[in-house]
């Protein structure tokens, strides 16, 4: 674990905040297994071919993003098949999109796999008392079916997504909700995630929070992190050393 600025690391937080995909999770191969799925799918029902559909699907994403700008839709991936069956010349077809949508999403889950030691850091938070929030983007619906899938609802205490608060991450809203469904906190923030300016700079400018990026391989370690982890044993082995955390 890199820590720059170690004075910020002299105390227990008083809440964690946490993203959701890539930093619990590897966002990438479960991506992958999706499209993979919906592109069968799309062969099957409209005789797309691989190419044209995957070509649609970017464009359709892009442009959808374009237009709806930073808010939990433009991730919709109901929306994505919707717009790339239509770029692929057929009208509007809601029962194959939404096929096409949970298709998608059940090979999805089922290639989605927690990084190791998330659930012991968690039980590490909610045996010291601290409580923890998953503050991420997308709609409510897939979040929480993710998070029921890995089995973080049985260690979070609260969950904000961006279809709840109106706008993406960095928006200060999200981090300023979280806090509020806490009931409003004293003391030092943790904001942990991988993007740079959506998880830190957003939970920093927002409510002040210390900022730890979860680091990929092959990525940059951001300057504006406080401090950088590869495995959350990492992250447990600092909370460990904390004063007045877990026994000692």
């Amino acid at each position: 674990m890199k820590i720059r600025r170690r004075e910020l690391f002299d105390q227990q937080p008083s809440c964690v905040l946490l993203d959701l995909d890539d930093t619990l999770y590897e966002y990438a191969p479960a991506h992958a297994a999706g499209l993979a799925a919906a592109q069968e799918f799309a062969g099957e029902a409209l005789n797309l071919a691989p190419g044209d559909f995957l070509a649609n699907f970017e464009h359709a994403r892009v442009e959808l993003k374009n237009r709806l700008g930073p808010v939990a839709s433009s991730h919709s991936r109901l929306l994505y098949f919707a717009r790339a069956i239509e770029r692929s010349g057929f009208s509007t077809q809601p029962l194959i999109a939404l096929q096409m949508e949970q298709t998608y999403w059940r090979a999805f889950l089922s290639n989605a796999t927690l990084f190791d030691e998330v659930i012991d850091f968690l039980d590490d938070l909610r045996i010291a008392g601290i409580p923890a929030v998953i503050v991420t983007d997308l709609t409510a619906q897939i979040q929480y079916r993710k998070i029921i899938h890995f089995g973080l609802d049985r260690y979070v205490d609260w969950i904000v997504t961006s279809e709840e608060s109106g706008a993406d991450k960095p928006t200060a809203v999200n981090f300023e909700l979280a806090l509020a469904k806490l009931g409003g906190v004293e003391g030092v923030i943790w904001m942990v995630g991988e993007h740079p300016r959506c998880d830190l700079i957003g939970a920093r400018d927002a409510v002040g929070a210390v900022c730890i990026q979860k680091h990929h391989a092959g990525a940059e370690i951001s300057a504006d992190a406080d401090a950088s982890f590869s495995a959350f044993s990492e992250l447990r082995r600092l909370l460990a050393r904390l004063p007045g955390l877990l026994g000692d």
